[in-house]
C-alpha cells in the first residue's frame, strides 16, 4: 500500500482489519502514505490486540510525532509480538543510524537529547549523521556537538539536514567547534526557517566576530520569537558586534530573555549600544552577563540605570 495518501483515517481502517483475531497477515507496507503520530498509535493498538502474526511493517517516509518510533518499538519487547522487521529508515539513513547507535551504544531515534561532544566523531560519523537527522523519525529537542572540529563542509550538511526537519531541535549547542564565521554564516539559513523551533543557542568561543554576529542578528531579526537564551561568550565580538545584537534586542518581536557575552573584548561603546535596544524593547531580557569587558567610565551606569525602569524585567546583570 506504499505510496498512497491514505493518513491516518486510512490507517484506523486497516486498524480494523488488524485487530481481527482471524487476521494472519505477516507483511504490511506503508512507506511514504502521509501517516502521523496518530496512525502510528492505531498501528500500536491493533498489534498489542493482535500481536502473534505481522512480522514486519514498513513506515518509512511517514512522520511519526513525538511518540510514535517508541508506540511501536515497545511492541518489540512484549514476548508475543512475532514483529521482526521495523523500517523507518531509507537505506543510507538506515545504515548511518546503525553506525552511530554502536558509537553511541543506544538508538538515535529514541533520543531526546543528543550529546556528541566527547566522541570526537571523525568527518564520515558527522556527515552519516546528518542523513539520520534530516528524517522526520529522529526527533532530537537537544544537539550538542561540543569541543567537536566541524568542518565547513559539516556545517552546511547539518544545516541542510536540519532544515529539512526542523520543528523538533530547541536548543544546539556548538561551543568550542571552531564554528568561525563562514560556518555561521551557513547555520543562519536554519535560523531563518519560519518552522525553526530553536529556544536556547550556546556558541560560546567558537572563533566568530562581527561578521558572524551579522549573519546570526539578520536571521533571528527575521524569525525572531523562539529565541529564548544565546551565549556568544569568549568571541572576539568588539562593539561592532554587540551592536549587531542590539539589532535583534530592539526588535519588538524578540522574546530574548538570557544574553551572555563575557569575555567579547566589549567595551563602552557596546554597552551604549545595548542599553539602547533594551529601553527600546525592555519587557523581555532578564539575565545579561558582561563579565571580562570593559565598560569604560559610564558602561555600568548606563545598564544599571535601566533596572530602576518599571518597564525593564532585568533581573540578573552581571
Amino acid at each position: 500500500m506504499s505510496n498512497n495518501n491514505l493518513q491516518d483515517s486510512g490507517i484506523k481502517k486497516l486498524q480494523n482489519g488488524l485487530e481481527n483475531t482471524n487476521c494472519t497477515l505477516q507483511k504490511v507496507r506503508l512507506s511514504d502514505c502521509s501517516i502521523t503520530e496518530e496512525g502510528y498509535k492505531a498501528l500500536a493498538s491493533a498489534l498489542r490486540s493482535n500481536p502473534s502474526h505481522l512480522i514486519e511493517l514498513d513506515l518509512r517516509g511517514n512522520d511519526p510525532g513525538p511518540s510514535g518510533v517508541k508506540e511501536l518499538n515497545d511492541l518489540k519487547q512484549d514476548p508475543n509480538c512475532q514483529l521482526k522487521t521495523l523500517r523507518f529508515l531509507y537505506p543510507a539513513a538506515d545504515e548511518a543510524c546503525q553506525d552511530v547507535n554502536r558509537v553511541l551504544g543506544e538508538n538515535l531515534l529514541l533520543l531526546r537529547k543528543l550529546n556528541l561532544s566527547e566522541l570526537k566523531l571523525k568527518h564520515y560519523g558527522l556527515i552519516k549523521l546528518a542523513a539520520v537527522l534530516q528524517d522526520k523519525h529522529c526527533k532530537p529537542n537537544t544537539l550538542i556537538l561540543n569541543n567537536s572540529d566541524i568542518t565547513e563542509e559539516e556545517c552546511r550538511v547539518l544545516t541542510e539536514a536540519l532544515n529539512s526537519n526542523p520543528s523538533n531541535l530547541t536548543e544546539l549547542n556548538l561551543s568550542g567547534t571552531k564554528l568561525r564565521n563562514s560556518g555561521m554564516k551557513i547555520f543562519s539559513t536554519l535560523f531563518k526557517n519560519e518552522q525553526c523551533r530553536l529556544k536556547t543557542l550556546k556558541f560560546n568561543c567558537i572563533s566568530i566576530t562581527e561578521e558572524g554576529c551579522a549573519a546570526l542578528a539578520s536571521a533571528f531579526n527575521s524569525n525572531p520569537s523562539n529565541l529564548i537564551e544565546l551565549d556568544l561568550s569568549g568571541n572576539k565580538l568588539e562593539n561592532s558586534g554587540v551592536t549587531e545584537i542590539s539589532t535583534l534586542l530592539a526588535n519588538s518581536q524578540c522574546t530574548l530573555q538570557i544574553l551572555r557575552l563575557s569575555d567579547c573584548s566589549i567595551t563602552e561603546e557596546g554597552y551604549k549600544a545595548l542599553a539602547s535596544a533594551l529601553r527600546s524593547n525592555p519587557s523581555h531580557l532578564i539575565e545579561l552577563d558582561l563579565t571580562g569587558n570593559d565598560p569604560g567610565p559610564s558602561g555600568v551606569k548606563e545598564l544599571s540605570d535601566l533596572l530602576q525602569e518599571p518597564n525593564c524585567q532585568l533581573k540578573t546583570l552581571r
